[in-house]
């Protein structure tokens, strides 16, 4: 990934662009820190969705252990199914 300035993204804003739109990641720092980062929109969108889904998962995770208790303490439990 290709990492410019603030300052420099904005003097090269166009070239940049047309990097992103080919696949690559630019990162944009200040002062050394990074503060954005340029992607594709159709990777960013992908992105969102990805996150949208894990949230989900945990959700229905959570949903699902509702209730449920152990007899024993988690290593126990653990050896168990190695076992």
């Amino acid at each position: 990934m290709t990492c410019v300035s603030v300052a420099e993204a904005k003097n090269r804003l166009s070239e940049l662009i047309v990097r992103v739109e080919a696949g690559e990641e630019i990162c944009v720092t200040r002062h050394g820190r990074l503060v954005a980062k340029l992607v594709a929109a159709n990777q960013a969108d992908d992105t969102s969705e990805r996150h949208a889904r894990v949230a989900d998962a945990f959700r229905r995770l959570a949903a699902l252990r509702q209730g449920v208790r152990l007899d024993d303490d988690f290593k126990t439990v653990a050896r168990e199914g190695l076992d």
